[in-house]
């Protein structure tokens, strides 16, 4: 069932199933609550109160003008007013992509509250010595990568507002296990010099077995709805929240966490190092697992064995 609430002044939509500990569910770019679709009913037969909110800038939650409106503390400050909100004194968070760094945060700065973070796709990593746009730029070598290519106010917006499902389609697969490598070889992670992110997509003949045609027109017209200006602004706050947070460099979760991530996923793979560093950055580290040919949208893309090792993981605690 899905209500709005209000999270300490912002306007946050949760569906939400079942009864007992809360667990909180945050999404990533360029998706929903509806990503946690295939969890939600499992979370909640296991037991537990499972909600799944709209991050602030998507569907029916509030949408901000303001870039600096979606820096990390507005996001985790929305967690907390949300588990306010249902009642609650405390809640295990699950993110997803994006999600995962604000799960992260939440944890990492209310243990109190978020009482266990499970982490997916995105590994925890502490703020660092070098600026993200700098790291990103290198990474992207004589391409642009993505992150960058999204920095530009309106720049992304007007590719992926052509065609709200074309570019959906085309980013859902080509993050996927299921991608089709284009002509030139290339990934969606980086952007040609002067091209568009698009460029690089392929569309399937037809679609991949975790994603329908009701899934797909869910996801388009919530974005034809909002726009994209809202989820592209978090990207564009990575050198303000490295900023900001320094004063947590080389700071551990120390709540009991799980890491699931995709043996293809762009995020996974680039954060081996952040993944091997786990044992000091994680030491409540209850599980870490890498799905094999699995891509960028692990709980869509695996559901049953997401919602095996999330219930297991759950009841561990």
């Amino acid at each position: 069932m899905g209500r709005v609430v209000d999270a300490r002044g912002t306007r946050i939509h949760v569906v939400e199933e079942g009864e007992g500990p809360l667990v909180l569910l945050i999404h990533g770019f360029p998706e929903s609550w509806y990503s946690w679709r295939h969890q939600l009913p499992v979370i909640a037969a296991a037991g537990y109160r499972a909600a799944a909110i709209d991050v602030r800038g998507y569907g029916r939650s509030s949408a901000p003008l303001e870039v600096e409106a979606y820096g990390m503390f507005h996001h985790v400050e929305d967690n907390l007013g949300v588990v306010e909100a249902l009642g609650e004194q405390s809640a295990i968070i699950v993110g997803h992509d994006w999600g995962s760094p604000i799960a992260a945060t939440s944890a990492l700065l209310h243990p109190d509250v978020f009482t266990a973070v499970g982490l997916l796709s995105v590994p925890y990593s502490p703020p660092g010595g070098r600026r993200p746009s700098e790291a990103f730029a290198a990474m992207g070598g004589d391409e642009e990568f993505y992150i960058n290519y999204f920095q530009e106010p309106g720049r992304a917006e007007a590719e992926a507002e052509l065609d709200v499902r074309g570019w959906l389609l085309g980013f859902y697969v080509g993050a996927s296990g299921d991608a089709i490598r284009p002509a030139d070889g290339g990934t969606i992670a980086t952007v040609p010099k002067g091209g568009m992110l698009r460029d690089r997509f392929v569309l399937p003949e037809r679609l991949p077995k975790w994603l329908t045609e009701d899934d797909v027109e869910f996801y388009t017209a919530e974005f034809e709805r909002t726009g994209f200006a809202g989820p592209l602004n978090r990207y564009r706050n990575v050198d303000r929240d490295w900023q900001d947070m320094q004063h947590l460099r080389d700071q551990p979760i120390k709540v009991p966490s799980l890491f699931i991530g995709g043996e293809v996923d762009g995020p996974t793979m680039w954060g081996a190092r952040a993944i091997a560093r786990f044992p000091e950055t994680l030491p409540g580290l209850k599980g870490s697992h890498i799905l094999p040919g699995c891509g960028h949208w692990v709980q869509q893309e695996r559901a049953d064995e997401i919602n095996q090792l999330l219930t297991a993981w759950l009841k561990s605690l």
